[in-house]
């Protein structure tokens, strides 16, 4: 079994001791891709702001990689009764990459995949 609270903190001390504490921005929220001005297919950078400090933020990149998660909640689980409230759903997962995909110019595929919970005893959700 994984515990990602246990695994996290381990991953995370690895990272900082590879890439240098002061190379990680932690709780910065991106809203905007950059494009880069010679390369129309290509994206340059990030800005964002910190949600804990009145700090914005502009990143720029020789790459990126947008894995934001997917969307969510935008349709009603098609659990009944008790189980309604017992559905597994990332509320954070808000299609906000698809947006910023999208404006940025890239080309959304695969969109026919939905996320489909198995189910265990007392509740639906993601197992195994």
């Amino acid at each position: 079994m994984i515990n990602g609270e246990s695994y996290k903190p381990i991953i995370a001390e690895a990272a900082k001791m590879a890439i240098g504490e002061e190379n990680i921005y932690e709780r910065v929220f991106i809203f905007e891709l950059l494009k880069d001005k010679n390369d129309p297919n290509a994206v340059a950078g990030a800005v964002g702001f910190s949600v804990r400090q009145p700090k914005f933020y502009v990143f720029k990149a020789k790459a990126v990689l947008l894995a934001t998660g997917g969307a969510t909640l935008l349709f009603r689980p098609r659990s009944t009764g008790e189980a309604a409230g017992r559905t597994w759903y990332a509320f954070f997962d808000t299609g906000s990459g698809y947006y910023m995909g999208l404006k940025a110019g890239a080309m959304l595929t695969q969109f026919e995949h939905r996320f489909i919970p198995f189910r265990f005893k007392d509740g639906y959700g993601p197992v195994g």
